[in-house]
C-alpha cells in the first residue's frame, strides 16, 4: 500500500518513524512519501519536505512567513494527488494538516489522524472539522478519548509511543558519556529550552543564570537536533556549563534533576524518571493570544495527565531566576524528590503501557479494510 505521511516537527518525526516500522511489519511492500525528517528517512521511502523548513512558532512569526506556509500548503494537495496514496496519516501539527485533511477528504482520500491535534487544549470547536475530515483518530492520551465522547466522535486510544521510543534505547555507560563529552564528576542538571530558536533564547539566559548558584553541580544543554552549534554558542561561556548536541535521552538517563521547557520534553523527562521544574515565556503578543484561546489549568503533559500538580510550573513572568532557583533547590531535596518519582510510575501506568506504534499500526489497516472492503 502506499501511504503518504505528514509530520511537521522533530517529535513528529520520532513516533512516525515508530509507526512506518510497525507499518512495514504488516505490510511489507509498504511505500512511503512524506514531510518529516531523519528518523522517518532513516526507515525508507522519499522524503518531501524536512520539518526544518516548517516551523514556525507563535502567531507573529506564522503571520510574517504566511506566504511561505501558503505555498507548502498548495505544494502539499499537488504532491498527494500526484502520488495517489492508499491513505494519508497526518501527525500532530493541527495547523498545516487539518487544512490538507479538509481537501484530501473531498477528494475520497482515506485520511488518518495519529497524535490528534490538541483540540482539548484549545479551540474545541475544531472537533466538528476533525469529525467531517478524518475518518479515524489515534490518540495517545487516555483523557483525549474521553475528551472526544463528549462530541460523540469515538477514537482509539493507543497508548504513548515515547514509552516505546524510550524503552528501544540502549543504557549507556555513563563513565564512558562523561569522557566523551568532556563532562566532570557533579551531578548533573539538565536544561532543556525547547527546539525553536525564540523559544530557546527566551528560555536558556534565565536558566544559565542559576549556574553560579549551584557550583557542585553541572549544568549541561540539551541541543536540539534542528538547531546548529553555532546558536548555542554564545550561551556557553562559563567553565560549569557544557552542551551536548542530540543526545537529550542519553542525557537525562544520567541527570539528577532537569529545568525543561513546556512541550513533550516534560512527559519524556518525567519516563526518565528525573526530578524537573517546567518553563515556559514567549512574547507578550503571542502570549496573550494564547492565554485567550487556552482553556488548560496547566500546561505540562506530566500535570495533565495526572490532573493535578506533580511538577511545578513556572510560566511567563513566573519564570524568574528567583523562582526558578526556589524550585531547582527544592527538587533537590530527597523529600521532594522521592514524591515526584512516585507520582511518575503512577503516571506512566496511566499511559497504558508499551506497544502504541503496534496497536496504531494494527488499527490503521485494520479500520482501512473496514471501510475500504473491495481495496
Amino acid at each position: 500500500m502506499k501511504y503518504y505521511i505528514i509530520a511537521g516537527e522533530a517529535s513528529g518525526d520520532l513516533h512516525a518513524s515508530n509507526l512506518m516500522k510497525a507499518l512495514l511489519e504488516k505490510d511489507s511492500e509498504a511505500n512511503f512519501r512524506f514531510w518529516g525528517g531523519d528518523r522517518m528517512q532513516g526507515v525508507g521511502g522519499t522524503l518531501v519536505k524536512h520539518y526544518k523548513e516548517l516551523s514556525f512558532m507563535g502567531f507573529a512569526e506564522i503571520f510574517k512567513n504566511l506566504p511561505t506556509i501558503l505555498g507548502n500548503l498548495k505544494f502539499c494537495k499537488k504532491d498527494i494527488a500526484s502520488f495517489d496514496p492508499d491513505m494519508v496519516i497526518f501527525i500532530d501539527y493541527s495547523g498545516f494538516n487539518l487544512r490538507i485533511a479538509k481537501w484530501a477528504k473531498k477528494q475520497g482520500f482515506y485520511t488518518n489522524y495519529y497524535i490528534s491535534p490538541q483540540v482539548w487544549a484549545s479551540r474545541a470547536k475544531r472537533v466538528h472539522a476533525i469529525k467531517r475530515d478524518i475518518d479515524a483518530v489515534f490518540v495517545i492520551l487516555p483523557f483525549v478519548k474521553d475528551f472526544y465522547k463528549k462530541y460523540d466522535f469515538e477514537v482509539s486510544f493507543v497508548g504513548h509511543p515515547l514509552i516505546d521510543a524510550i524503552a528501544q534505547k540502549n543504557k549507556i555507560d555513563e563513565a564512558s558519556f562523561r569522557k566523551q563529552y568532556n563532562l566532570n564528576d557533579k551531578p548533573i542538571i539538565a536544561l532543556l529550552p525547547g527546539s525553536r530558536k525564540q523559544e530557546i533564547s527566551a528560555m536558556l539566559s534565565v536558566m544559565l543564570s542559576l549556574v553560579n548558584d549551584f557550583k557542585s553541580y553541572q549544568f549541561v544543554i540539551a541541543g536540539a537536533p534542528s538547531q546548529e552549534y553555532d546558536f548555542y554558542q554564545s550561551f556557553v561561556d562559563n567553565q560549569n556549563v557544557k552542551f551536548i548536541n542530540n543526545q537529550t535521552y542519553a542525557l537525562l538517563s544520567i541527570a539528577t534533576a532537569a529545568l525543561v521547557t513546556s512541550g513533550t520534553a516534560t512527559l519524556e523527562t518525567a519516563l526518565f524518571k528525573v526530578p524537573q521544574v517546567v518553563c515556559y515565556k514567549a512574547n507578550s503578543i503571542s502570549y496573550a493570544i494564547a492565554k485567550r484561546i487556552i482553556t488548560l489549568k496547566f500546561i505540562s503533559l506530566v500535570n495533565l495527565i495526572m490532573d493535578r500538580e506533580v511538577v511545578t510550573e513556572l510560566i511567563q513572568k513566573e519564570f524568574t531566576k528567583e523562582n526558578l532557583k526556589l524550585e531547582l533547590t527544592k527538587l533537590l531535596r530527597k523529600d521532594t524528590r522521592h514524591e515526584m518519582l512516585e507520582n511518575y510510575e503512577v503516571l506512566e501506568e496511566k499511559l497504558g503501557g508499551a506497544g502504541a506504534s503496534e496497536k496504531a499500526a494494527y488499527l490503521l489497516l485494520q479500520k482501512y479494510h473496514q471501510n475500504n472492503p473491495k481495496k
